[in-house]
């Protein structure tokens, strides 16, 4: 297919209106030079006059009356393709957003999301999955809408919002015969503890300080995620070092309390993530905005 210019068709699409070159330009805003010219181009592309003077203006040849439609056709997808964006409107969408997020997110941020949803978003769904090395991927590959957690090592093409801070605290059962009202340095040493291994939590960060702090821990118990800590903890002598609002989630629905740390641990930032081919989206611009009034 030749190249073509798109203002051929508004000339084309204008001169069957009027019928006339002269209202056509008028109408376009383009000299009527240009117009005709236009025609010319037209004329030499369809290999057909198209237009021919009659006492009643311009009268368009059976080819451009077989043409007219799929002109305006054109001009149509052209013009809803350049439109600007339609609203969001989370009250009628039933739209599936994909959300992926730490296990201790599906405990502390979403019960508060879909209350939300359910009030000001009823049709809409949420679909999660769990942060993985395969997030990135998959945010930038419109898989997942949004990631919430911690991704300290995204690369370029990826935005970001901080919700919140995080820092760690050590779970406890309220009924340890060990420790009490505070935990010290020789306790944290010598209890036997609950390690997690989960991703976008930053997890990573305890082992490594205690490590430098030649304050290996104890562990006993090693899981995939922090699902099932709080009862162990709760049911057993081991503890766990935990983020703070996941400690603060359990204190109030297990048999277990939270303890400040003898030792400095490094805080982390919980943020959301997503990938700059959706970020002027207008539904996951939405999404985003509600996820940073609720948790920020």
């Amino acid at each position: 297919m030749k190249r073509f210019d798109i203002e051929l068709l508004l000339i084309f699409d204008e001169i069957y209106k009027t019928r006339n070159v002269t209202r056509a330009a008028a109408n376009l805003g383009l000299p009527q030079s240009t117009v005709s010219l236009g025609l010319g181009k037209l004329r030499e592309h369809f290999n057909d006059r198209l237009f021919s003077r009659t006492a009643r203006g311009m009268a368009p040849t059976p080819r451009a009356e077989g043409a007219i439609g799929d002109v305006r056709r054109a001009l149509q997808a052209l013009q809803h393709a350049l439109a600007d964006q339609p609203a969001f409107d989370p009250a009628g969408s039933t739209r599936a957003f994909h959300i992926c997020v730490t296990d201790i997110s599906e405990i502390v941020l979403l019960p508060r999301l879909l209350n939300h949803l359910r009030e000001h978003a009823p049709s809409v769904r949420i679909e999660v999955t769990k942060i993985s090395p395969d997030s990135p991927a998959e945010l930038s590959d419109g898989t997942v809408d949004l990631a919430i957690g911690f991704m300290p090592h995204l690369e370029a093409g990826f935005y970001q919002q901080k919700l919140f801070d995080q820092h760690f605290v050590c779970l406890v059962s309220n009924r340890h015969p060990r420790v009490r009202e505070a935990l010290s340095v020789a306790a944290l040493q010598a209890e036997q503890h609950v390690r997690v291994s989960s991703s976008g939590t930053g997890h990573a960060i305890v082992d490594k300080t205690l490590g430098e702090l030649g304050m290996p821990r104890n562990v006993a118990l090693q899981v995939p995620s922090f699902l099932g800590v709080a009862r162990i903890v709760a049911q057993t002598e081991l503890v766990a070092i935990v983020p703070y609002r996941y400690g603060a989630a359990m204190a109030g629905s297990e048999d277990v309390r939270m303890l400040p740390l003898p030792v400095d641990l490094p805080s982390f930032q919980v943020k959301q993530h997503w990938h700059e081919r959706y970020h002027e989206d207008a539904s996951n611009r939405w999404l985003r905005q509600v996820v940073a009034t609720l948790f920020t």
